[in-house]
């Protein structure tokens, strides 16, 4: 009995230290996924959905601009295969950030499959460069952090959907949030890490595909280039860094 006790009080002291260091991590992404998924609910409202399908489409489907495309995908009607092309192709980077997180999700447990899903942009982005502290258990930690960012969006997406039928809003330029997002992470990962190799590859690779592919081409064949160098650099870049 005293044993069980005393591993249920260190299961929740992690638990705790986990969601206390989530939280400060993704305060950044809760600004931005808040004025997005309110965007989402106003603009899911003004279509004539109800606010369970919002809250629905926030759960289950939580693909960023995927959702914003799926708006005009229900508008539409019901076109299955016109459906799965477009996710394809717009949720095709989640192929490389899959890949890139075999080894950081190999022995997740139960809540592998979850972590998988909830694997967006943003939550990406933290993890890439996350470092559990000592007390922190790694696994609790991603968990946390992806649970967090699809908290919030989902928070967004509720409150959107509530004041959509009330007040009148012009969604234009609410999109640029997203990118403000992006900057400040990537500002915050480039001031925590003394190695700015792989941060360079990935500006200049992009930079360089979307001069040769156009604004509409450029991301999946910059993801191809960056994955290939990373790749490459490997072995070299992890010699680098001090133990």
């Amino acid at each position: 009995m005293l044993k069980t006790q005393k591993k249920r009080r260190i299961i929740l002291k992690n638990h705790k230290a986990a969601l206390k260091a989530a939280l400060y991590h993704t305060i950044p992404v809760l600004s931005g996924y808040i004025v997005l998924g309110t965007a989402y609910g106003i603009l899911m409202n003004n279509q004539g959905f109800s606010l369970l399908w919002t809250i629905f489409s926030s759960v289950f489907i939580y693909a960023g601009s995927m959702q914003f495309v799926t708006v005009a995908l229900l508008a539409s009607g019901f076109d299955l295969l016109g459906a799965f092309l477009m996710a394809l192709m717009v949720n095709a980077r989640h192929l490389f950030y899959g890949i890139s997180f075999l080894k950081k999700y190999k022995n997740m447990g139960l809540i592998k499959p979850y972590l998988i899903f909830s694997l967006t942009d943003e939550t990406f982005s933290l993890l890439c460069n996350v470092i559990p502290p000592a007390d922190v258990p790694a696994k609790w930690l991603y968990f946390y952090i992806s649970f967090l960012n699809h908290l919030y969006w989902i928070a967004g997406s509720i409150l959107g959907g509530l004041i959509g039928g009330l007040l009148q809003f012009k969604l234009r330029g609410l999109e640029f949030v997203l990118t403000a997002l992006f900057t400040v992470i990537f500002i915050d990962q480039w001031r925590k890490v003394k190695n700015h190799i792989p941060t360079l590859i990935g500006v200049f690779s992009a930079l360089i595909c979307r001069f040769i592919f156009g604004a509409s081409n450029f991301i999946i064949p910059s993801m191809i280039v960056i994955l290939l160098l990373l790749t490459f650099i490997k072995e070299p870049l992890e010699r680098s860094i001090p133990k």
